[in-house]
């Protein structure tokens, strides 16, 4: 059976087990931006920045930040879950790629990975959630996460009509003395 949002609500565990990776499946009441070519869009949840997740009909993820970027984060429902699992930081790879430069994103993701104070958790987190949904482990997630925002077509406006900007960032780990420091 595939992975969908409703298949993983069922599994309260699992979401137990994703909100300690950051991740809530409770969505806004309303949501404070629109998608171009998109009717009624379907929040499926949120962060603890006050970004939002929408499942497009294309069955696509979509990224909305709080602070105007937006952009497709994953090709499917369970794509979307493989990444939060293997990469809970991965806002912050997209923030230190240097504007989408793929060998950035993955010195950012070695940094951000090296540098976790609840690595015990957040690994014990990521077998309880592979075994529960039996999840196959996401073979090169930095990358699949650079494709799926470089390929990125979804126009997101805010409540004024002014387009959100890309998910890619300008920034490098090098600009992050902690970061650099644990890339060395």
């Amino acid at each position: 059976m595939p992975l969908t949002p409703e298949v993983l609500a069922a599994q309260g565990e699992v979401v137990a087990w994703l909100g300690s990776l950051e991740f809530s499946f409770a969505p806004d009441e309303e949501l404070w931006f629109t998608i171009d070519g998109v009717e009624n869009p379907r929040q499926i949840g949120s962060d603890g920045s006050g970004g939002a997740f929408v499942l497009l009909p294309a069955q696509n993820v979509l990224y909305v930040s709080s602070d105007g970027r937006a952009g497709i984060i994953a090709a499917s429902f369970e794509a979307f879950i493989q990444l939060v699992v293997a990469l809970p930081y991965w806002l912050d790879i997209l923030k230190y790629s240097a504007g989408a430069d793929l060998r950035e994103m993955r010195r950012a993701a070695d940094a951000l990975e090296a540098t976790r104070d609840d690595e015990d958790d957040v690994n014990e987190a990521r077998k309880e959630i592979r075994t529960r949904l039996d999840l196959p482990e996401a073979g090169d997630p930095v990358g699949a996460l650079y494709d799926a925002v470089a390929a990125s077509d979804a126009i997101v406006r805010a409540t004024d009509g002014s387009p959100f900007t890309t998910l890619f960032n300008r920034f490098s780990i090098d600009n992050n003395p902690i970061l650099r420091n644990a890339a060395a």
